[in-house]
């Protein structure tokens, strides 16, 4: 018999974030092939008879290419065994899992999915600030600072410069002056607030507040690493309100 894959989001960390349905499936895998942003606190809780494969990449460091993870859920799939594919946070979020279950189902492979808590969800509850929030943000948009072989960014900076609108940036960091710039200069003030988040709801998170106007100069002085996310608008004003123990529903939209 053919195996199965599970395209699984262990979210951000958190193992208490996981959905029940990614637990099922990770806990009844006979191999689990799993990226570099999956704890070890999630990599505990898979059967202790299964295999485990490591195939997470580093920036500009992709010791198993994406070509070759294809091929490794493709054969243990022929073996007969349930692949668990872990991957941190969402897989249909820059996950590139749309990618993998499009490269098996052309081979006959069942694919099934168990949706994640993406990062950005992840650090909107643990730091209290949210995506959205009447008065300050209607929409919310998420992008990757990051592409493909270090080819320039050509994001739509003029749709993505709206101020009644929060930007989530995924794997900025190398980026975010380039990102800042493109957008101060649709328009987007440089004294909108932005926060960057490492390690979003772990145990080593660590925050930081500033301005799109400074935050390529704060984040080279705080010395932020992947995985950051940067969370861009008005929303972020809620922050310290959070922080004060306030009730986030209670605070005006004018601050």
């Amino acid at each position: 018999m053919i195996g199965r894959v599970f395209l699984i989001g262990a979210g951000p960390g958190d193992p208490e974030l996981m959905t029940l349905r990614a637990l099922r499936m990770l806990q009844s895998a006979d191999v689990v092939v799993f990226d570099r942003l999956v704890s070890d606190e999630i990599l505990d809780l898979c059967p202790l008879d299964a295999e485990k494969l490591a195939v997470g990449k580093y920036s500009k460091n992709h010791l198993v290419p994406q070509s070759r993870i294809n091929e490794i859920l493709h054969q243990q799939a022929l073996m007969g065994r349930n692949v668990a594919r872990l991957k941190g946070g969402d897989p249909m979020i820059f996950g590139r899992g749309s990618e993998e279950a499009a490269y098996l189902l052309n081979l006959g492979i069942e694919v099934e999915y168990a949706p994640g808590i993406t990062a950005a969800q992840g650090a909107s509850c643990s730091t209290g600030v949210p995506l959205t929030h009447r008065g300050l943000a209607t929409g919310v948009q998420y992008v990757t600072g990051h592409r493909q072989a270090d080819k320039v960014l050509d994001l739509d900076w003029k749709a993505l410069a709206d101020p009644d609108t929060t930007l989530v940036v995924y794997m900025g960091v190398s980026n975010i002056g380039q990102i800042a710039v493109g957008l101060m200069t649709e328009g987007l003030p440089a004294r909108t607030p932005v926060m960057a988040i490492s390690r979003a709801t772990s145990a080593s998170e660590e925050r930081m507040v500033t301005t799109l106007g400074a935050v390529a100069q704060d984040s080279r002085e705080a010395g932020l690493k992947p995985p950051t996310i940067f969370i861009i608008g008005k929303v972020v004003t809620l922050y310290k309100a959070h922080q004060q123990g306030l009730s986030i529903g209670a605070v005006s939209a004018n601050g």
